[in-house]
């Protein structure tokens, strides 16, 4: 259930405040205990009526099995007494995301598009390199901020995806590559970020929670700094994501004054550049080791000048900032009012910025052809309205058979 700590803090011009939806208990009676912290697994034994003693055991069972082996059936954990099976199946499930639609890209990145149990879509990504694999995981059904480029922007917020919705996606990309148990070394999946559908620091209290499930050493133990959480800039959260979550920091910027930004990124019109770099001087725990992403799209004519590089170097440089650029070549999409700034024009903003000592390399378009590349997730509930959405999922599952 959506509480008053799951929506949007800052309320304001800007920041958009959702209307609380209850998420309804499942047809079965059941709790799902995917998402649940180990105190939350003790107590949901507890609450079903299991001594204290014997629940704060089987809760560390239950903990292990589910996060560091990946279990989905109590059958297959061999250190609780077969008699306590059919007594947690009554009572409990460890669910995964409904897979509506699993796509491959022809240089291997796939995308899956998901379902939750209210009939709400989202989507994730992995992206498979020769060194590393990335997931890129959602973390609201929807967005607001109307990023004017991306097209993930241009749909409703729905609502904030829950803790389990959020590990989930990792679990079922883990389950997907067959990466049980969880080990530290030999895997596909070695880095997460916080780039998919929605704004991390909207969803604040729940993409927190998600990630410690994801970071204990014990569980799925990937390393924060194995992390990046994206923002496009909510200024007032992102002190509490550095004390909090202490994972990489990236800032969609994409623009060196007030009036492209206040464009691209109207967020921009609530906490500006200076702001926002003041912030990102702030955030605990960066250094040359560990810099923070500046992610800067390359629109022809808008924001790809030399005369804007020069001012991103100015910037960075004013507030001493360890940082990174990713220049990002606009992925299309159809009704885009931006084209993509040519190879000769980004290849000179990338020499200015590399020029004054600055990374700037060119992200690599993945996954275009399955519209997976950045700034292209947008799923097809959108289209829907939300009392069709609730009609379907008030008539149950077969609606999608």
């Amino acid at each position: 259930m959506q509480t008053a700590a799951n929506l949007m803090p800052i309320p304001g011009h800007i920041d958009p405040v959702p209307v609380p939806r209850t998420l309804a208990p499942r047809s079965d009676g059941r709790i799902d205990l995917l998402g649940l912290s180990l105190d939350d697994l003790r107590m949901a034994l507890e609450t079903s009526q299991l001594e204290p003693r014997q629940a704060k055991l089987r809760a560390k069972q239950l903990w292990h099995w589910i996060y560091n082996r990946g279990a989905t059936e109590f059958s297959a954990m061999t250190d609780i007494s077969k008699t306590m099976h059919p007594w947690l199946e009554q009572r409990f499930v460890i669910s995964r995301p409904n897979v509506v639609e699993a796509q491959v890209s022809t240089d291997g990145t796939r995308k899956w598009l998901l379902r939750s149990d209210d009939a709400q879509d989202y989507e994730m990504v992995f992206i498979p390199d020769a060194d590393r694999g990335t997931l890129c995981v959602s973390s609201q059904v929807g967005c607001t901020l109307n990023c004017t480029f991306c097209h993930t922007g241009t749909m409703r917020l729905v609502r904030n995806l829950t803790p389990a919705e959020i590990v989930g996606q990792v679990m079922l990309a883990r389950d997907s590559l067959g990466e049980w148990p969880s080990q530290p070394e030999g895997r596909m999946l070695t880095n997460i970020v916080m780039m998919g559908m929605g704004e991390p620091l909207y969803n604040f209290e729940n993409v927190r929670d998600a990630l410690k499930l994801v970071m204990d050493g014990a569980g799925l133990a990937l390393s924060r700094r194995r992390i990046t959480l994206s923002t496009s800039g909510v200024v007032p959260m992102m002190a509490r994501a550095g004390a909090e979550i202490g994972v990489n920091l990236a800032v969609s910027l994409h623009a060196v004054t007030k009036e492209v930004r206040d464009e691209l990124v109207p967020l921009n019109r609530k906490y500006g550049i200076e702001e926002l770099l003041q912030a990102c001087a702030d955030y605990p725990g960066t250094n040359n080791a560990r810099r923070i992403t500046f992610e800067y799209v390359m629109l022809k004519d808008k924001n790809d000048s030399d005369a804007d590089a020069r001012e991103l170097v100015r910037l960075l440089r004013k507030y001493e900032l360890p940082a990174k650029v990713n220049l990002i070549p606009f992925n299309p999409w159809p009704g885009a009012e931006y084209e993509c700034s040519t190879p000769e024009r980004i290849k000179s903003f990338s020499s200015i910025v590399f020029g004054a000592g600055i990374s700037a390399p060119v992200r690599t378009p993945r996954g275009r052809d399955i519209d997976a590349a950045c700034g292209q997730l947008k799923t097809a509930a959108e289209k829907k309205s939300r009392a069709q959405l609730d009609r379907e999922a008030a008539a149950g599952p077969n609606v999608f058979a």
